[in-house]
């Protein structure tokens, strides 16, 4: 009778941005709630980092935590506002372009109508190439992801 192969362990870790969290203006509150439901679907959290918003800092992270646990979850940084850097550093990180995501324009153009997108609100529709949209049911600005960058 075969060995049954050991179950894979799936680990993750989180990577913080924000200049408002390290200044201690903002609270985090995504750590808790994301560590809550790693845990109850089965994964590992690991690791956890809080950096500052420089694109050298999330690089240098994003590349350190990519490498060691199956999922990097990031928060913070994909706003409108011209300091939100956490796309351009994905992309840096993975050496991919970044470009306005025609799915994402659509549904930013969806929820604020063509003449409101303006370039802050474009800002919200770039990605990384390659990378798939996470729908985000708050504010319509999704996220992304991507199993091809490893």
């Amino acid at each position: 009778m075969p060995l049954a192969e050991a179950p894979e362990i799936v680990t993750a870790a989180v990577l913080v941005i924000g200049d408002e969290i390290l200044s201690g203006r903002t609270k985090d509150k995504n750590i808790g709630f994301i560590a809550e439901y790693l845990t109850a679907v089965g994964i590992d959290l690991k690791e956890v980092r809080v950096v500052a918003d420089e694109e050298e800092a999330i690089v240098a992270a994003l590349n350190a935590l990519r490498h060691r646990y199956t999922y990097v979850f990031t928060t913070g940084g994909i706003g409108p506002t011209h300091d939100d850097i956490t796309a351009d550093s994905v992309a840096k990180a993975f050496g991919v372009g970044i470009d306005h995501d025609p799915r994402a324009v659509e549904l930013l153009q969806q929820r604020f109508g063509g003449a409101a997108l303006n370039e802050a609100r474009m800002r919200m529709a770039r990605i990384p190439d390659g990378a798939d949209l996470i729908r985000n049911k708050v504010s319509t600005a999704p996220g992304f992801t991507s199993a091809t960058c490893s």
